[in-house]
């Protein structure tokens, strides 16, 4: 499918639920529940591929799983790209294509030299990844304010700058990944609205605030990883 089939996927009180795979397998499992959309996620393809997260994998392992997982199903994949591997945009797009996936997280967080990236520069980057990509590419913009302030509140007007930056960057999508709170959540959606949202926690709940999309994150492999864990301890 393409990239214009998962754009139509994002409506605004009809969440796409994503349950994340991490290799063929289980986004071939994905697709067999179901699900008309298979999303990967980083750490935990990292984590399969044996190394920690935060673009420690090369990209080029990256890529080639996410290659394996797009030849796999027959459904859109979008890739859980992280900050993007130090890749020009132009490279960036050119390459994460050539996988077969027609969508993609794109975050601020600063992997090389920590922190996030100033707005004006990663708007830069979103713009860049989507000249070269064109419509080609749903691009989820991932704000990572949330991850590192006790107090959403405090950083929600920072959050929405951020979103509406990367929205008139071409971005289809925004990301506040962690941000919980409800009445919190419930403004920013009403401040970028009508773009999509993307946001994790239940369902029910995140369909009466607006929101587009819900992922579930690294939330299967670490219940999967968890079983095994325990069942090993069982057979030990």
């Amino acid at each position: 499918m393409s990239a214009e089939a998962l754009r139509a996927l994002h409506v605004p009180g009809k969440p796409l639920l994503l349950p994340n795979a991490w290799d063929a397998d289980t986004a071939r499992l994905v697709e067999e529940a179901g699900f008309p959309v298979v999303a990967t996620s980083s750490v935990a393809v990292a984590a399969a591929l044996g190394y920690p997260d935060g673009e420690q994998a090369p990209a080029e392992e990256m890529f080639a799983a996410a290659t394996r997982i797009a030849r796999a199903v027959s459904v859109p994949v979008t890739v859980d790209a992280e900050s993007g591997y130090g890749l020009s945009g132009p490279e960036f797009a050119e390459r994460l294509l050539a996988t077969g996936a027609v969508g993609c997280n794109y975050e601020d967080t600063d992997h090389a030299g920590g922190g996030l990236r100033p707005v004006e520069e990663q708007a830069a980057r979103l713009a860049a990844v989507r000249g070269a990509a064109g419509r080609d590419l749903v691009i989820n913009a991932r704000i990572d304010v949330f991850l590192r302030a006790p107090d959403p509140r405090a950083v929600l007007p920072e959050a929405i700058e951020r979103a509406r930056a990367y929205l008139d960057a071409g971005a289809d999508c925004v990301y506040p990944i962690l941000l919980r709170d409800r009445e919190v959540l419930a403004e920013f959606v009403r401040a970028v609205s009508p773009a999509a949202v993307n946001a994790n926690g239940p369902v029910a709940e995140l369909a009466e605030l607006g929101v587009a999309r819900i992922s579930l994150g690294a939330g299967l492999w670490r219940a999967a990883r968890g079983w095994l864990a325990e069942h090993l301890k069982t057979l030990r």
